[in-house]
């Protein structure tokens, strides 16, 4: 059987080490990874080996050359610019007459590949994945198959609300080479994204074989660090170069080791290094080829590459050092910290954790480094939350970090392109923030609209109504004063997508984002506050039945939150002939974050004054203005799933036969009312982006999410507070109804909500027995796993996509049944992490 290779990664975020070299040809203890895959080919008899090239491909022809030096036989497929996995694959259709296997060059394993052949041989499959359990499966495609080993579903690098297993693609494959006529030549074309899907579609016989062993993708550099040491470790069984001579230490030829220097195992020593006097080595460390470790240097947990130098006195705990790289006497490299290749690090410098400096650089004598050399960095599992780029003021979200990002971000987006750049209050944390970003946006030459202080839906529908590409929107966090939150939108005014943040996450992190000549730099241009309003409140009239609602003369209270919705909505309702009690308007910056509690009390004052003045309703509107909570005519507070009830109720009332969009945690009372009305309901993932983009679908009239966020989506396929108000008010003007008979007529539900932490390394386990144990009771994959016990009930079990902790939510016939059942299924996720 012949192999196929795949060797064109270029490591983005194993950089700084990847910039000079690409990712098959960064080393394991001592060989190049990608020569560790080749022996273990060899070792399972197969020695014909296409190998598929890109990044740096002379780096990769050059070393391994036509094979010969290995007992093998190597050819290489080239691509000028990427195709993709499989488009890579096809390339080298002429050499590929017979089952084929696939294997990365730049992951790590032991697996036995002839137990993967005799699998797909049995089974007679067209394509046999091989399969891994990990703990975080965000990063690899998720699996499902049956008893027989049949797969019956997969999704590539889900959000953990998504993820129903902890069984991933580990990217080696058996395939018959029949699978290659599916798709054309010269065309990306994807394995995981685009082939396997078309051939579970198809029905035909695809596989999954689930491996022993030890595999890792050495993704990034924490991971390549880990590889390393599991090698020292005897966790994966490949070839360490030399010999052992005990105390876990394996030495090439020509090593010296002074007669007191210490070393703790386990350590790998490349040929010619040398050990000076005084000096301490503590494994897991590898000390590569002309390496030389000086006099009572320290080294602890590190990895240094060939032809480097360790001064006199200098330590390093947990670091990487690239080649030909010199760390002077009494240097100091901490935890996470890496120094790319040809570098200086003079005398006394210290390198603080998690800095990564790039090749060709030097550190002056004495000086502390705290920021990554070039462009700076933070230690993050990721930037992206649900609520976007999240954290800290002046310890997450530094003016370097925001400068960083909106250079990220700017990057991605053709050069001159417009972005427009936005604030929710006026305090001092979020102006802070956002000034920085528009400081990052110019460097990658794209220009910037600055729309001021307005409120989210504002921002929007400015960015989906201009020329603008794209939008930030920067805003001090409703229930935390010490967090920001910076929101990212695409072209439509909508939140970018997953694609999306992965690009702005893969330059911010690799930190080499675009930086344009003078000439290219972008513009900063200050937007009229009346032009931007007017725009929106333009298509906001458009919508709106206003002689409708004027003929009610509606009295409502309303607070505003201390928000920015009262630049329009004061305006908005004179014209509609609202009479208008107002509650908390001014713009007082210690007022706009509000604790749950104090939310409870507002809402409680609120009902209050709402039922002593009779007035119609009662609307708290979120200092965003996204989101609403009303009160009725009876002063009873609607909580978001009551509000998303009563939404669907009158709009599938007003339009015939049209759908409403929820999430699944929605209630089973939507259903009757859809019956009721011979409307529809349709069911998404409960993230924002994944309710957004439903707006777009056909017949959709409404979208609610069940805390109190409302798309109307012939005006703006995104959450608006003021739009929410306006519609409620139409539609009871409409149907001449009051708030509370509405609520009076909904079908009795009964919700019960509760949550289970869960670290996350075990969240994908949780996720793949749950979706085992229920698979006949499961109902259909929308999000988390939803087991439906009948009788009307239901169980919905969801990961947090930020936290380490699950959601349970049940529903039944009474709201004991409702709460006994979400606290049985969480005691179920709970003993499940055992």
């Amino acid at each position: 059987m012949k192999a196929v290779v795949m060797a064109g990664g270029e490591g983005s975020r194993l950089r700084p080490l990847t910039i000079k070299r690409p990712k098959p040809m960064v080393p394991i203890v001592g060989k190049p990874v990608m020569e560790h895959i080749l022996n273990l080919l060899k070792r399972h008899g197969i020695t014909e080996v296409i190998v598929t090239v890109q990044y740096l491909a002379s780096n990769i022809e050059d070393y391994f050359g036509n094979g010969s030096q290995f007992g093998m036989r190597i050819t290489y497929s080239r691509e000028d610019v990427p195709l993709g996995t499989a488009g890579s694959v096809k390339n080298a259709e002429e050499h590929l007459t017979e089952p084929f296997l696939v294997i990365s060059g730049d992951a790590l394993t032991d697996y036995n590949l002839s137990d993967i052949i005799r699998f797909h041989q049995e089974k007679q499959a067209l394509a046999t994945l091989t399969l891994a359990h990990v703990h975080n499966p965000l990063e690899y495609g998720v699996i499902i198959t049956n008893e027989d080993g049949h797969i019956t579903q997969f999704l590539e690098k889900p959000s953990w609300g998504e993820v129903f297993s902890d069984t991933i693609n580990t990217g080696i494959y058996v395939l018959d080479p029949r699978v290659l006529t599916y798709f054309e030549k010269n065309k990306p074309f994807d394995f995981s994204q685009d082939l396997f899907p078309l051939m579970l579609k198809k029905g035909d016989p695809i596989y999954g074989y689930i491996a022993s062993g030890y595999w890792c993708d050495v993704g990034n550099l924490s991971e390549y660090m880990r590889a390393n040491a599991d090698a020292l470790q005897g966790r994966v069984q490949i070839e360490i170069p030399g010999r052992h001579i005990g105390n876990s230490i394996w030495c090439e030829e020509g090593v010296e080791i002074a007669e007191d220097a210490q070393l703790y195992g386990p350590v790998y020593l490349g040929h010619d290094c040398k050990i000076k006097s005084g000096a301490i080595i503590h494994g897991p460390s590898i000390i590569g080829h002309y390496t030389i470790i000086d006099e009572r240097a320290q080294v602890d947990r590190s990895i240094i590459w060939n032809n480097s130098y360790i001064g006199e006195r200098a330590e390093l705990r947990g670091a990487l050092v690239g080649s030909s790289t010199s760390i002077k006497s009494k240097a100091v490299m901490f935890e996470g910290s890496v120094i790319g290749d040809n570098s200086i690090v003079q005398e006394g410098a210290i390198i603080q954790p998690n800095v990564k400096i790039w090749p060709d650089k030097e550190i002056e004598t004495g000086a502390v480094v705290n920021n990554s050399i070039i462009w700076g960095s933070q230690g993050r599992r990721g930037l992206f939350g649900r609520y976007g780029v999240t954290g800290l003021v002046n310890i997450d979200l530094t003016p370097e970090f925001a400068a960083s990002l909106g250079a990220a971000y700017g990057a991605i987006l053709p050069k001159g392109s417009i972005i427009a750049v936005n604030r929710d209050s006026s305090h001092r944390t979020s102006r802070m923030i956002k000034r920085a970003i528009v400081a990052g946006l110019p460097s990658a030459g794209i220009n910037v609209h600055d729309i001021n202080q307005v409120p989210i839906p504002v921002a929007r529908y400015y960015v989906r109504n201009t020329e603008a590409v794209g939008g930030i929107h920067v805003r001090l966090s409703p229930h935390d004063p010490r967090i920001v939150d910076i929101k990212f939108f695409d072209q439509y005014g909508l939140d970018i997508n997953k694609a999306t943040e992965r690009k702005v996450e893969n330059l911010y992190f690799r930190e080499d984002f675009r930086r344009v000549y003078i000439d290219d730099l972008g513009s900063i241009e200050v937007q009229e506050n009346e032009r931007v309003l007017n725009l929106y409140l333009e298509g906001f009239h458009k919508v709106v039945d206003e002689g409708l609602i004027h003929q009610r003369k509606f009295q409502i209270v309303m607070d505003y939150a201390h928000g920015s919705t009262t630049q329009l909505l004061p305006g908005i309702f004179n014209r509609l002939g609202v009479d208008v009690i107002i509650l908390n308007t001014s713009a007082d910056e210690s007022l706009v974050t509000r604790t749950k509690d104090e939310v409870e009390r507002d809402l409680e004052r609120l009902a209050t004054i709402t039922a002593a003045l009779h007035t119609d309703l009662g609307v708290r509107i979120d200092p965003a203005g996204e989101r609403i909570a009303v009160v009725d005519d009876r002063g009873r507070i609607l909580d978001g799933m009551k509000m998303l009830a009563v939404m669907t109720s009158l709009m599938l009332r007003r339009f015939h036969q049209a759908t409403v969009a929820a999430p699944v945690t929605a209630p089973s009372a939507l259903q009757h009312i859809a019956k009721r009305y011979d409307g529809y309901i349709l069911h998404t993932r409960v993230l924002p982006q994944a309710l957004m983009a439903t707006a777009s679908r056909e017949g959709v009239v409404l979208v609610g999410d069940g805390e109190g966020g409302f798309i109307f989506p012939e005006f703006l396929p995104a959450f608006d507070g003021m739009m929410a108000v306006a519609k409620l008010l139409e539609l009871l003007a409409y149907f001449e109804v009051k708030l509370s008979e509405v609520v009076d007529d909904l079908p009795s539900y009964y919700l019960s909500r509760t949550r289970v932490a869960c670290p996350w390394e075990h969240k994908g386990k949780v996720m793949r027995i749950l979706s085992e144990q229920y698979r006949e009771r499961r109902a259909k994959p929308i999000d988390g796993i939803k087991i439906d016990l009948g009788s009307k009930e239901w169980v919905l079990v969801l990961p947090d996509a930020d936290r380490p902790l699950f959601h349970v939510v049940a529903e039944s016939e009474s709201s004991e049944q409702a709460q006994a059942l979400a606290e049985k299924y969480a005691r179920v996720v709970s003993g499940l992490q055992q």
